[in-house]
């Protein structure tokens, strides 16, 4: 699958394969206990589908799709392994914090900087960056104040974009890719320093080390910016 201009094209082969994730989603789930949300784990498995397709090269001797499963099986089973990382209290802080950011970016309609999360959060900029530190680890895919319904009976961002029935249903299709252009809309609208460290982590797969000597900064500030950005990125999904 090409683009015009001969480029792959990494947005239809997420759709052409995005029905395995479902698939292998459902398999998995059977097994689980109820605690565990399917959303997350498709979620998850995009982006084991998103590295597959990455990885891939026609010399490793195997089908595509046969690679591709392992991926994404591996990164839901790593979801799962890593779900509860994170305790109540460092949750309720990531919350505050993505509300932090979507006040702001409505009163200023701009990306707030950093001193102005912390002013909003009456903390100081040290106290921030301490609670970002904390943050570390946290994932984009952790979604579980996204999909489902809230309390006041709201459909969710998953239970808009991601249906179940992608594979059957156009009007799902369609949804699915609703999806996806919303996030890369609220990449895009990231500041320039965070945009960076998001597309060296996950498109050319850098660990905190490589970006760090890049970017001239520590590891520890490098894992900070992430976790702003992941930040960032909820708080806008949220409004779609």
């Amino acid at each position: 699958m090409y683009t015009p201009k001969g480029m792959l094209d990494r947005d239809a082969q997420l759709r052409q394969y995005a029905p395995l994730v479902h698939r292998l989603a459902h398999l998995m789930i059977a097994r689980l206990p109820a605690s565990v949300e399917l959303d997350d784990l498709i979620q998850v498995g995009m982006i084991g589908l998103t590295e597959a397709l990455a990885r891939y090269e026609p010399s490793m001797g195997v089908q595509f799709e046969t690679f591709a499963s392992q991926r994404i099986k591996g990164a839901m089973l790593d979801e799962l392994r890593d779900a509860d990382w994170m305790s109540r209290g460092s949750r309720k802080l990531q919350k505050d914090i993505e509300s932090a950011i979507h006040r702001l970016e409505q009163r200023l309609q701009r990306p707030p900087r950093e001193s102005e999360i912390a002013q909003e959060l009456g903390m100081t900029l040290d106290e921030y960056h301490e609670t970002l530190s904390r943050m570390r680890g946290t994932q984009l895919v952790y979604l579980e104040d996204l999909g489902g319904r809230s309390d006041d009976g709201e459909e969710g961002f998953l239970e808009r974009f991601l249906p179940d029935d992608a594979e059957q249903n156009p009007e799902s299709i369609l949804a699915d890719r609703r999806m996806r252009e919303a996030l890369v809309d609220a990449i895009q609208r990231l500041p320039e320093r965070e945009q960076y460290v998001m597309s060296m982590y996950y498109e050319h797969d850098m660990n905190l080390k490589e970006i760090a000597a890049v970017l001239g900064v520590t590891e520890s500030r490098v894992s900070q910016i992430h976790s702003q950005a992941v930040a960032r990125l909820r708080a806008r999904l949220r409004e779609h």
